[in-house]
């Protein structure tokens, strides 16, 4: 009778041993929930020392701060891993002129990329988002314009020249053209 109750009570012991084990291991996986980034913004650093902030959020621009971990971004062609913490991570270089900076994150639900322009004045930094349709609509208008007025034709051409010169001594590559336009006709079907 002995040996019964105490295989019992071992076999039940055994039993809520498992059981916690369990539980717990349940609540560590929740506790450590996957967060990716789907989409970001950046904004200036908090204390102004000409560094962005990349910010991951929603898709309707709030902020998450949930998101916390080490990921790689691509700024401008250099691959960096970034480390954020409630949502935010510092880029490590800093802006010592305005610029163009394209930012590309990639994940397992594809490729997120973004392009600002970055003002630097006095104040700080201003990050502009640039909307793949501005990077189209600017050149075809000022094609259909050369084309409706063939005397504009030389001035349209030293435009685009002057414009092409602007981006790319601003830090714009064809890459960070191709993969916005690229992302935003995607997103647009």
């Amino acid at each position: 009778m002995v040996k019964k109750s105490s295989m019992k009570f071992i076999f039940h012991l055994m039993f809520f041993y498992i059981a916690m084990l369990c539980c717990y291991a349940e609540s560590a996986a929740a506790s450590k929930q996957y967060y990716s980034i789907d989409n970001f913004l950046i904004k200036e650093n908090l204390i102004k020392n000409s560094k962005l902030a990349i910010i991951a959020c929603d898709s309707n621009e709030t902020p998450l701060d949930k998101v916390n971990g080490v990921f790689t971004f691509t700024i401008n062609g250099f691959r960096q891993t970034l480390s954020f913490q409630d949502g935010v991570a510092i880029a490590p270089q800093e802006i010592d002129k305005s610029s163009f900076v394209f930012l590309k994150h990639e994940n397992q639900q594809g490729a997120h990329s973004k392009l600002y322009y970055v003002y630097k004045n006095d104040d700080g930094l201003k990050p502009f988002k640039i909307n793949w349709m501005v990077l189209l609509l600017v050149p075809f208008i000022i094609v259909v314009i050369a084309s409706l007025y063939k005397r504009l034709l030389f001035i349209a051409v030293l435009v685009l020249i002057a414009l092409i010169y602007f981006n790319y001594s601003k830090g714009l590559r064809f890459e960070g053209i191709y993969e916005t336009i690229h992302h935003g006709i995607k997103s647009f079907f």
